[in-house]
């Protein structure tokens, strides 16, 4: 079903539940598509959560509890600065006002982002050590136990060359509200590895788009004491994570499946 976490219309979920008795385990989805709301002339759905739909019912079918979330963009009323960031965040937390309801394992509880989603998968796992003065702080939130970033960026400074070739605009400098330079502090509190460490088990998939970044994220985040894995294939096109199809599919469930049975520390 489709759930709101907020009173906008793009403050919803998607929830679907496995077969059988719960608790079960759960997989927060992050969709991406450059951090906007219109990409040029692509179908809309194509950056809307609608993209990763066939994942989520992969996932399902595989036992997991899936919330798709979706969130206010780049031109979006509200979208940006901290508004996306604050819709990711609420959305993940709301999953304690439906837990018990749906029978979700909130101990177990993984992020998956593809592309841009990806940037808040990771995002998602670091934001408990936000500093109280940032306009992100939310006090108790909720816990990952991992999280699988497919072909997403870990570091936003090192995007912005990317961002006007692959995105068409300077997307992430729209997101931040201005340049690294201009906005230091969102950078240290919105880049995953200004965050380092996220204290917790990384999975990190990068294909064409992200394979020569990545490694340099998964050395830092090692560097930082991190638990981190990559799968780097940079002949794989940008879409493979995200298909059920794929012959990369069933190592991202079984990372996922690695990180849901990891023993706390």
């Amino acid at each position: 079903p489709r759930i709101a976490y907020g009173t906008g219309t793009l403050q919803f979920g998607e929830l679907r539940v496995p077969a059988g008795t719960g608790p079960h385990p759960v997989v927060i989805i992050i969709h991406g598509g450059c951090w906007v709301a219109k990409l040029g002339k692509l179908d809309d759905r194509a950056i809307a959560l609608d993209l990763v739909r066939p994942i989520a019912a992969d996932l399902t079918a595989h036992g997991f509890d899936t919330w798709n979330l979706e969130y206010r963009r780049l031109g979006n009323d509200g979208g940006g600065w901290p508004g996306t960031f604050q819709d990711i965040a609420a959305g993940a937390d709301h999953l304690r006002r439906i837990a018990a309801k749906n029978q979700l394992d909130l101990t177990r509880v993984v992020a998956v982002g593809h592309s841009a989603g990806g940037h808040f998968a990771l995002w998602l796992a670091a934001r408990p050590k936000l500093p109280k003065s940032s306009e992100l702080y939310v006090e108790d939130p909720l816990r990952l136990k991992g999280v699988v970033d497919l072909d997403g960026p870990g570091d936003l400074q090192a995007t912005l060359p990317l961002q006007q070739p692959v995105c068409g605009a300077p997307v992430i400098t729209q997101l931040m509200g201005g340049s690294p330079e201009e906005r230091p502090q969102r950078y240290r509190e919105g880049s995953p590895v200004e965050m380092l460490p996220l204290g917790v088990p990384q999975e990190i998939f990068a294909g064409r788009m992200f394979a020569a970044q990545a490694p340099v994220y998964v050395e830092a985040a090692k560097r930082a004491g991190d638990t981190v894995n990559a799968a780097i294939a940079p002949q794989s096109g940008h879409f493979v994570f995200i298909d059920p199809g794929s012959s990369t599919w069933p190592q991202v469930v079984k990372a996922i499946r690695a990180l849901i049975d990891t023993r706390p520390l």
